[in-house]
């Protein structure tokens, strides 16, 4: 199975956010990566899950050593991303014969496929990308002179990959807490301290929080520094991996801890300004978090309905059942609202880059709200597709298990739940990134054609109530807290509902494909509009939204005003 050819939807969504040019030349890589995820890559993965890294401290002379020994699988998997596919230094040179970097779609969309049979290796790699955009933006040219051309290097055994190494045992969420010490060496620092959760432990170059001695309390006293593993005169660099971590999923990539013995680093950007620059980097790692889940919702989404189109049961194939019809659209339309937002945060980010104000407000506020909400979702798809294989699903031979096991990791990296809540709510207290978000997707409802006047209506009025529910709890201070994820799951769902809209009638003009536009009423109906616990299902509506929406024929605009107009 091709995973870029049995994924309308990506393909479909391509058209719309990724210039024709460079949709054209990529279009081959994609569809090499699709072939590679049901075959090679996902056998790759499989192997690599069975077989975790493993910690030498020493070696057979007796002396210390501190290397991770990789399974072959692993390694194979990372010629496929930073060789082959390029994806951690695409957003900063030309890659794939491409004569300029790379778009965010693009580099999204093949994290997206990847992510459909592996998970924890895109870890790395996201971190590669955005430890490069953070050096660029923030370093000094001696350090980007010294560290730049390995980690853009062509050649994957010249290439450097890259960490951040953030937390410790008294200091996760709240980062201010931080008391690793960074102490003056001539034109270096000497870091001393304790890392608690460092994935990718052996990346060949770190960015560390670190406090200055006599710096200043909080996240404002933090300084940021580039460590390398290998000194510039060839020597280890002094710190150790104590331990790797024995994790629930994600078990191909190594985490550890790390003990910081006078490790030498160098300043990057403002002393003291450091947790406002590595901000960057974790807001790219939650990015990239959001369209990994999306991806692994999508490949629970295809076992499903592999499973439920061919095995039969009672009598009927299992896709024919109306319980599983229903159990399979709830598996879809938080599968399509992911993929939706991450591709439009994607094209936020570019305008971003290029000096778009609006962009920068929206990817503000738009990378918490993916983390927070697509995150979740995950967890909850990957269970529920595992429920449809049934018994076999629970089984480690099948995917179904380890999608499970990693789908949960989302919710925890970079910012748990509660955190990335709270962030969607300063987003809006100190930037007022919501109001400029609902400008943008007001604006984008109000000019698309073909969308039904009352349903145009029913777009924007939740989008309105979702807005206000935000800037009500960010005004709200500590009370407001409270209704944090309240309130990002309502701007989720209400932006997704209007991004799709807007999918959806672009689609049905170009393609007579109104799709789309059926999910967006969904989202509507299901996730921002009130329902009777006692009520009966609308067994007529969702016999047809089931034979529309599972199957894989176009949807013509004319057959569904109907249900799209209905209160």
């Amino acid at each position: 199975m091709n995973f870029f050819d049995a994924d309308p939807a990506l393909q479909s969504l391509l058209s719309l956010y990724l210039p024709s040019p460079e949709r054209e030349h990529l279009t081959p890589q994609f569809r090499k990566l699709g072939a590679l995820v049901g075959d090679r890559l996902d056998d790759l993965a499989g192997a690599a899950d069975r077989n975790p890294p493993a910690l030498q401290v020493r070696n057979r002379q007796g002396q210390d050593d501190d290397r991770v020994e990789k399974h072959p699988a692993y390694v194979e998997m990372e010629r496929f991303a930073f060789g082959a596919f390029e994806m951690a230094a695409m957003s900063h040179r030309p890659a794939l014969g491409w004569p300029d970097p790379i778009h965010h779609v693009a580099k999204y969309a093949l994290q997206y496929l990847f992510a459909q049979s592996e998970f924890g290796l895109l870890c790395p790699l996201s971190m590669t990308d955005s430890l490069t955009r953070t050096l660029i933006r923030y370093a000094d040219q001696s350090l980007l002179d010294r560290y730049l051309p390995a980690l853009l290097a062509e050649d994957f055994e010249a290439a450097a990959q890259g960490a951040m190494f953030m937390t410790e045992p008294d200091a996760g969420s709240d980062v201010g807490e931080t008391v690793t010490t960074a102490v003056p060496d001539g034109d270096a620092w000497r870091l001393y301290g304790d890392k608690w959760f460092c994935s990718n432990a052996d990346a060949d170059v770190v960015l560390v929080l670190a406090r200055p001695e006599g710096g200043g309390e909080g996240t404002r006293g933090l300084g940021l520094f580039l460590m390398p593993r290998v000194l510039p005169d060839g020597s280890s660099n002094r710190y150790r991996i104590i331990r790797l971590k024995d994790k629930l999923g994600t078990r191909s990539m190594a985490s550890g801890e790390i003990a910081l013995e006078g490790a030498s680093a160098w300043l990057v950007g403002d002393l003291g300004r450091g947790f406002v620059q590595i901000a960057e980097m974790v807001n790219q790692s939650r990015l990239s978090n959001a369209v990994r889940s999306a991806g692994m919702m999508r490949r629970s989404l295809h076992e499903a309905l592999c499973v439920s189109r061919n095995r039969t049961a009672f009598g009927s194939h299992l896709i024919d059942l109306p319980l599983m019809q229903r159990q399979l659209l709830k598996l879809l339309l938080p599968t399509e609202q992911a993929l939706s937002l991450c591709l439009f945060t994607a094209v936020a980010l570019r305008r971003a880059d290029e000096g778009d104000e609006t962009g920068m407000k929206m990817r503000r506020i738009l990378t918490p709200l993916l983390k927070f909400r697509v995150c979740r979702d995950a967890r909850k798809v990957s269970g529920d597709a595992m429920e449809v294989r049934g018994g076999c699903g629970y089984i480690e031979e099948w995917i179904e298990a380890r999608l499970v096991r990693d789908s949960h990791l989302g919710s925890i990296w970079e910012g748990t739940s509660n955190i990335t809540a709270l962030d969607v709510l300063r987003a809006a207290k100190r930037e007022e990134a919501h109001v400029w978000l609902r400008k943008e997707l007001s604006a984008n409802v109000a000019a698309a054609h073909g969308i039904p006047d009352d349903f145009r209506t029913a777009l924007s009025e939740r989008l309105d109530q979702a807005v206000d529910l935000v800037a009500r709890a960010a005004a709200a201070g500590a009370t407001g807290e409270r209704s944090a994820r309240q309130a990002a799951s309502a701007l989720y769902h209400a932006a997704s509902a209007v991004v799709m809209a807007v999918e959806g009638a672009a689609l049905a003009e170009e393609k007579g494909d109104a799709r789309r536009l059926l999910l967006a009423k969904l989202a509507i109906e299901q996730k921002l509009s009130p329902s009777d616990p006692l009520a009966e299902a609308d067994v007529d509506t969702e016999t047809a939204d089931a034979e529309w929406l599972l199957g894989d024929a176009p949807i013509p605009l004319g057959d569904i005003a109907g249900r799209l107009s209905r209160p």
